[in-house]
């Protein structure tokens, strides 16, 4: 039960979802938007936020597409992750949403939210950040098309009032050879030691992992330790971790030292299976 009251709007298109942003905000209402909703549920019931107002976007068109146009994939970010993993328009990104939560869960999770969530795992960006993936995002000024490196750093960073749209993959990313790994301490559910996922383009292989840092993250630095040929994979491996944007993770779930030992032997097995396709 959340322990206090809010206005509940639920908008037919993105101009009323930004105009309705831009009103309540103004009015003090401290707006925010809504999409699958299990995150800002849980901080609700616990006082951790306490919006004044609710903008649901699932009524949106836009937001809820899931289609090839031409040579890009379209998947709105109110498509939940269940039916994205059933589709299976992307095989990398369907097996990584299949893996996060469980299947109860994701019916309600949606790839905006996941995305947009403030839990460090986030697991369903990693194959958009390989993919190198646009970013379509509404706000006061108008709809905009942006690589998602220009706006995901740890996490998707918008402007005041905008929200996620759309994601826009190029189809030639969504046969590309790839893998997927979660490591988990104990069964099969729950949240992860090391998640890695990883594309192999022009025979390069590109990596992002989640879990290991506070935060989902792909590193050019990475990739390239493990592309280096000249080296042992050990090395390579070794070199690899030591360029981690920040520290690894110790938590619940494992210590520092046993996820450095995960993602070593993960590394080793994503660079081994994908050098031999």
């Amino acid at each position: 039960m959340i322990p206090f009251d809010f206005e509940y709007y639920k908008p037919s298109s993105v101009q009323t979802a930004v105009e309705l942003f831009q009103f309540l905000q103004k009015n003090g209402k401290k707006p925010i938007y809504y999409s699958g909703g299990t995150e800002i549920i849980t901080w609700a019931r616990t006082n951790a936020i306490q919006p004044g107002a609710v903008i649901d976007l699932k009524s949106i068109p836009e937001c809820n597409v899931m289609e090839m146009q031409e040579d890009k994939l379209i998947i709105g970010a109110c498509v939940t992750l269940s039916v994205l993993a059933a589709a299976n328009p992307f095989p990398l990104l369907s097996e990584t949403a299949q893996g996060a939560a469980d299947q109860t869960t994701r019916n309600k999770i949606t790839l905006g939210g996941n995305i947009c969530g403030k839990i460090i795992y986030r697991e369903a960006v990693l194959p958009l950040l390989l993919a190198d993936s646009r970013m379509v995002i509404a706000g006061i000024h108008g709809i905009r098309e942006t690589s998602i490196h220009n706006v995901f750093s740890q996490q998707l960073r918008l402007e005041n009032g905008e929200f996620l749209i759309q994601i826009v993959t190029d189809r030639s990313y969504i046969s590309l050879p790839f893998v997927h790994y979660k490591k988990r301490q104990i069964g099969y559910i729950g949240y992860p030691l090391v998640t890695l996922a990883a594309l192999k383009k022009e025979n390069r292989i590109h990596t992002a992992y989640s879990g290991v840092c506070s935060f989902p993250f792909r590193s050019i630095e990475i990739d390239q330790a493990l592309n280096d040929s000249s080296l042992p994979l050990t090395a390579r491996i070794d070199q690899a971790i030591s360029k981690l944007p920040a520290p690894i993770l110790d938590n619940a779930e494992g210590s520092a030292s046993f996820r450095k030992f995960v993602l070593k032997h993960t590394m080793a097995d994503a660079v081994q299976l994908l050098e031999s396709r």
